[in-house]
């Protein structure tokens, strides 16, 4: 190669550098005694993203029982559990790998306001009913508790909401992320047909577990 071609290429080869450069740099400023220079400064702030969160409502505080059904040897009072809603708004992302979520539900002894003997919490019972279970398949409710004036219905179900007893639930919490589920249950209170009149009140507990 000759020496003037070398030369030639030399300076195409620097030019382009050149230009390069000059896309990396910002422009200068200058300013004369007496006057000022400005400075743009920039940033770009990202949307700060919630993670999600797995919740659970209900959609009222108390429930009354009414007498249906009672025969000669047993009293029932029924009523109905308020809805309750169980809410993911995490992505599956968020979730830990093998979670599983459940709705669990007890309740403490029926006191009396007049002083009358307590009626224990085996003498309530419920049958959950899956309103809203998604798509998926996955939401299941639980079964039916009966109480310990029963035959049992499923084995060892005659013990009424003493322990905490499932309302409903799914074995994979990452495939049902980013849901809404909705559940009541039918409750009743069945007791001797003796049971002493009065007033008498029991809080049932429900809790969200994963």
């Amino acid at each position: 190669m000759s020496t003037a071609r070398r030369s030639r290429l030399f300076a195409v080869v620097a030019a382009g550098v050149m230009v390069a450069g000059s896309v990396a740099v910002a422009s200068p400023v200058s300013a004369e005694p007496g006057e000022s220079a400005d400075v743009e400064v920039t940033v770009d702030i990202e949307e700060v993203r919630e993670p999600g969160v797995l919740a659970m409502s209900v959609a009222g505080d108390s429930v009354a029982l009414s007498e249906d059904g009672s025969t000669l040897l047993v009293r029932q009072f029924v009523g109905v559990l308020p809805t309750v809603t169980v809410t993911d708004t995490r992505t599956a992302d968020e979730v830990p790998a093998g979670s599983a979520w459940a709705v669990l539900g007890s309740a403490t002894d029926f006191v009396a306001a007049g002083g009358q003997a307590p009626i224990g919490a085996g003498h309530l019972g419920w049958r959950p009913k899956l309103l809203d279970g998604g798509d998926t398949g996955l939401v299941a409710e639980g079964e039916e508790v009966v109480t310990v004036v029963d035959e049992p219905t499923q084995p060892g179900n005659n013990v009424g909401l003493v322990d905490q007893e499932l309302l409903v639930s799914t074995f994979d919490s990452g495939a049902v992320a980013g849901g809404e589920f909705t559940v009541n249950a039918e409750l009743f209170l069945r007791t001797p047909a003796d049971v002493a009149a009065g007033e008498y009140a029991s809080t049932l507990t429900l809790s969200l577990f994963e």
